[in-house]
């Protein structure tokens, strides 16, 4: 079933929208939230929480593309449970590690308080994403917004080790270079 439909029955109340963003996207958001969370109850709750977010933010919003959006709300809530988690546990899974490495290139929360900045680094980043080499692109997505395992990256993209690390270390000097630039630095 396409997007659009499934969208519909959102708009029209119908509870099959539910049951059909399970069906097409319901490993996908649970792959989402176990990557973050590393915890299968709490990943299915996650996932849960996701189609009743979905359920009470269509309408009015109307996404294009389900499993964006439906992977936007998982990553949200999935991070927000996180946080809510006690230090000791989220201080050893993939995406305090992986956060802790974009640490030296975004600017903290501190210094981006206002919705204007906010919404102006996004822009800048999103220019930023879209100036890579593809491949390099999909890495970085895939180690930053996925939460994917260096190994995990290194099985899917059949790369060593030491290359993932290296692309993501010079992704990262580029990014910190580009904030910078951008008036960003820390």
């Amino acid at each position: 079933m396409e997007d659009s439909e499934i969208v519909t029955r959102f708009w029209n109340r119908e509870e099959s929208a539910i049951v059909l963003c399970e069906k097409n996207y319901g490993n996908y958001c649970r792959s989402i939230a176990m990557r973050i969370l590393e915890d299968a109850l709490d990943a299915e709750e996650c996932v849960n929480d996701t189609y009743q977010a979905a359920w009470d933010s269509i309408p009015p919003n109307k996404p294009a593309m389900l499993s964006a959006y439906l992977g936007k709300l998982t990553r949200r809530i999935s991070l927000k449970r996180l946080r809510s988690r006690d230090a000791q546990k989220r201080g050893g899974g993939q995406v305090a590690l992986s956060l802790e490495e974009l640490a030296e290139c975004i600017p903290g929360e501190h210094s981006t308080e206002t919705q204007l900045e906010y919404q102006e680094l996004v822009g800048i980043l999103n220019q930023f994403l879209s100036a890579l080499p593809q491949e390099e692109r999909r890495v970085f997505l895939r180690r930053y917004w996925h939460a994917m395992s260096i190994r995990e990256i290194c099985d899917q993209f059949h790369f060593s080790k030491s290359k993932v690390e290296s692309m993501l270390h010079r992704t990262r000097k580029k990014l910190r270079r580009h904030l910078e630039k951008e008036g960003y630095g820390l």
